[in-house]
């Protein structure tokens, strides 16, 4: 016995001590499990999230591609407006000196 341990009562046998000692332990195996199935948990959710956050940086960097490529696009797009005003101008320039020719 441990110096913890009370001592034995009156009328008491060894082997009710050893069954009380035996309840005891097995408590603390079954509370000793429990808190490693928690931990197991746990690890089980903490791998989840790593996974979802691995999907989701993949999402994040796939978003700022497609956005750096409709920039592209974008400033693509203003060239042509750009470029077709100024034929329109020019295109306006040209039936007004046709005009005048044909006058």
């Amino acid at each position: 016995m441990s110096s913890t341990d009370p001592p034995p009562r009156l009328g008491q046998s060894v082997k009710g001590l050893l069954a009380d000692k035996v309840c005891s332990c097995s408590g603390d195996v079954m509370a000793l499990t429990r808190q490693g199935l928690r931990g197991s948990r746990s690890q089980e959710l903490l791998g989840q999230a790593a996974r979802n956050m691995v999907i989701q940086e993949d999402a994040i960097l796939h978003s700022e591609d497609s956005l750096r490529k409709m920039s592209i696009i974008t400033t693509h797009l203003q060239y042509q407006q750009e470029a077709i005003q100024k034929n329109v101008e020019h295109s306006r320039n040209l039936q007004d000196q046709l005009g005048h020719l044909l006058k």
